[in-house]
């Protein structure tokens, strides 16, 4: 069973007096834009699930358009669970258009890769000049006790026409990720990219410097907890 579904639409522009306000928030087949307290530091939203998934079948799409000078903070209240496709597939893929002086940060939960999963995901980032983007993701391969299914993790964003970052994270056979010097025992891989902006904070370790004005910070490790207080830690630093 197939379930393309409609994307979940979100755009942000600058009004007249300076506010950052929704001129589009559209629900999806699988997550729905709401609205969060306002605030004077930009537009707050949540992307709330709908249904359950991913399912064998599934295409999620999320489409973000953040306009000139405009500022659009995401949060995910939950993480996604990629359950046993039986023999089929499915995909999760973001488009992220920021418009010259616009600024997103997007804070999401962990996406889990169950056993039996077999999951492509997409991030496509195109930021005009002046534009910045601060994205949390976390991947965890298998539930408690499992090995973990397959998943290919592309990602790639363009800054002022220029390629900043261009990756692609093939994690399809566990044969393979889990040699030494891939990922071992490691089963949760967790990062903070920032794009188009070079984020300061401390020195770090795991730092790694992108082709252009950004950095990007990625850890290992066995379980999530510990990659998740780190990565609160860089996250915090890097939103000042």
């Amino acid at each position: 069973m197939t379930r393309p579904g409609e994307p979940t639409v979100v755009a942000v522009h600058r009004d007249a007096g300076g506010r950052d306000v929704a001129g589009d928030l559209r629900p999806g087949t699988f997550l729905a834009p709401r609205p969060l307290r306002p605030s004077g530091d930009g537009l707050h939203l949540a992307l709330v699930g709908t249904t359950a998934g991913l399912l064998a079948g599934d295409e999620l799409c999320v489409q973000v358009t953040v306009g000139p000078g405009a500022r659009l903070h995401l949060m995910e209240p939950a993480g996604l669970v990629a359950y046993d496709h039986r023999g089929g597939r499915s995909s999760w893929r973001a488009v992220v258009e920021i418009a010259a002086g616009g600024e997103l940060t997007w804070d999401s939960k962990p996406f889990v890769v169950s056993a039996g999963a077999d999951v492509t995901r997409d991030m496509d980032v195109t930021l005009a000049p002046g534009a910045r983007m601060l994205w949390r993701d976390t991947l965890v391969l298998g539930r408690s006790g499992e090995r973990g299914g397959r998943i290919r993790a592309r990602t790639r964003a363009v800054h002022d026409g220029r390629e900043l970052l261009v990756e692609d994270l093939d994690l399809t056979d566990p044969d393979v990720r889990e040699l030494p010097g891939v990922l071992g025992p490691h089963r949760v891989i967790g990062a903070v990219t920032a794009l188009g902006a070079d984020p300061g904070g401390p020195p770090h370790p795991s730092r790694m410097d992108l082709a252009g004005p950004g950095a990007q910070i990625r850890l290992l490790a066995t379980g999530a907890p510990a990659v998740e207080r780190e990565l609160t830690a860089v996250w915090e630093s890097w939103r000042r």
